[in-house]
């Protein structure tokens, strides 16, 4: 029987162990790290690499790097010794990305169509938000996982999944999940598009501004937008980033919410998205000082654009060796239904909006 007081034996080991005891422990938990890192790399340069083959190519890198997780994870299991290098990329490197992804929003070109722009993209947001958690609830859906679905579905799929996630306190393997499946809805729905366009009867223009303010990634919208000619595709990618500029007060929002509804339990610190203020600076940084193309070229821009969906390939990586197949059998099926529906309407709403 232990007396009240008494340390468990696993911690009076750990305190009273020898400095070179100590010294083995660091060395190993750096090599964990280190090696994670690598994991995550390794089978993130793969996605690239699948992103690149003919059919694959229009899901992108992001879903081929966590389907090779989800299958890595179901066939030789968690990877225990790399636990800790795993948990830097879906964490810490996830973040890093997100704050880089703010070079792509382009504030000069939002602050000069204004309002309208921004008003169109809040009813998107709104829309595909209340539609899809009203939806969740009818089909008794996983709530938290359809929550990061409707802030996907409404501002930019996987980058908004992974901004929007430490808010909510989701889980990872429900962050993964959600990526994986805007990414597979978005890519259907884009490809639907592209073969719609020559039979609808709108100019380019008003296709691109359709493009953007109803489909999931910007990835999507380039690949829907494009064969639609020059007028349409910056016209799309205007209007998507409208969207991507409102996922800043969203997550205020959220965070208000959070702290109104008492999800933080007890006396929990609420943790400050602090890469949202890195997310803000760099769209500044990107749209009025290295979007200059004296300062820095489009090669340069492409690479670090490049860069960061690398980084946030990674970080799906390490969230999709969280996956479980049976849980993502009873989760997801009754999400995706209800992501399909809004997307659905949602198609239909800015179409005849325009």
């Amino acid at each position: 029987m232990q007396m009240r007081g008494w340390k468990p034996l696993e911690q009076k080991a750990l305190i009273f162990s020898s400095p070179n005891e100590q010294k083995k422990s660091e060395k190993k938990l750096n090599v964990s790290w280190i090696f994670g890192i690598g994991f995550t790399m390794i089978i993130a340069m793969c996605g690239f690499l699948l992103a690149t083959l003919p059919g694959l190519n229009h899901i992108g890198a992001l879903a081929c790097a966590i389907l090779l997780a989800l299958v890595y994870r179901q066939v030789f299991g968690y990877p225990e010794r790399l636990r800790t290098g795993i948990q830097f990329s879906s964490k810490k490197l996830l973040r890093f990305a997100i704050i880089l992804y703010g070079l792509k929003l382009n504030m000069i070109g939002i602050f000069h169509q204004g309002f309208p722009l921004l008003l169109r993209g809040a009813v998107t947001i709104i829309f595909s938000i209340v539609v899809l958690m009203i939806l969740a609830k009818w089909l008794k859906a996983d709530l938290n996982l359809s929550l990061l679905l409707s802030v996907g579905t409404g501002i930019c799929g996987a980058a908004a999944i992974a901004a929007v996630s430490p808010i909510i306190k989701a889980k990872d393997e429900d962050t993964a999940m959600g990526v994986g499946i805007i990414a597979l809805v978005g890519t259907v729905f884009s490809i639907i598009y592209t073969l719609l366009f020559p039979f609808l009867p709108i100019s380019p223009i008003d296709y691109g501004n359709w493009v953007g303010i109803s489909l999931h990634e910007i990835g999507h919208v380039a690949l829907a937008a494009a064969p639609a000619g020059q007028d349409a595709l910056p016209n799309a990618l205007l209007a998507k980033l409208a969207r991507v500029f409102l996922l800043i007060p969203l997550c205020f929002v959220l965070m208000f919410w959070m702290k109104k509804k008492g999800k933080i339990e007890g006396d929990a610190k609420f943790e400050f998205p602090w890469f949202l203020i890195g997310f803000i600076g760099m769209s500044f940084v990107g749209s009025y000082i290295i979007g200059n193309e004296f300062v820095v070229s489009k090669k340069h821009m492409s690479d670090i654009a490049v860069f960061t969906s690398f980084l946030l390939t990674m970080s799906m990586t390490g969230l999709g060796l969280n996956i479980s197949l049976k849980e993502l059998r009873t989760k997801a099926i009754r999400p995706l239904i209800a992501i399909i529906i809004t997307s659905i309407l949602l198609s239909l709403l800015t179409f005849f909006s325009i």
